[in-house]
């Protein structure tokens, strides 16, 4: 399968964005971009003492991801990033038009549980609850899929190729 366009990995905190993102771009044969990268140093910070990100510090992060995402289109590429909220998304769309959003979706206590067990991440199992409250799932006017996280990360991957395939079909709406 070809991706001309990138494609977000997008979903709360411990859906696994990174690794099916890392996959997903295996497979695609593109490159790979972790959002928690983009971040500047005093958004990481807040985000470890536990403090929920407000749209001010999300700006210059959106904007960093969009140029990326900008700079890779006509060849692909896959950038994780949680883009919770349509705004963020119209903002990625604004930057880079025709990419498209795999959201990673599942029950809220299959992630907690994920989170609870995963190590070594600035971002706290806390502030789960915050971003499921911030979460706008895509509407029908957006260029996406949904999979659901409840199975092995190979079989996500797999639907999620399937599904992305599915809008190769249908062009991006600006």
């Amino acid at each position: 399968m070809h991706a001309p366009h990138v494609v977000v990995v997008m979903g709360v905190s411990g859906t696994g964005k990174s690794t099916i993102g890392r996959s997903l771009a295996a497979l695609l044969g593109v490159p790979y971009a972790e959002a928690d990268d983009f971040h500047p140093p005093r958004n990481i910070a807040k985000m470890s003492a536990g403090t929920p990100l407000d749209d001010a510090d999300r700006a210059p992060w959106l904007d960093a991801i969009g140029a990326w995402a900008q700079g890779r289109a006509g060849q692909g590429g896959v950038v994780s990033c949680s883009a919770l909220k349509r705004a963020y998304r119209d903002r990625l769309r604004a930057a880079a038009p025709g990419i498209a959003f795999l959201h990673l979706t599942g029950d809220r206590d299959l992630i907690a549980e994920r989170l609870s067990s995963r190590k070594g991440h600035f971002m706290p199992g806390a502030l789960l609850d915050s971003q499921f409250a911030d979460l706008e799932p895509l509407q029908d006017d957006e260029r996406g899929v949904a999979v659901d996280v409840t199975p092995q990360p190979a079989v996500i991957t797999q639907r999620a190729i399937e599904e992305i395939a599915r809008l190769d079909e249908v062009p991006p709406t600006a």
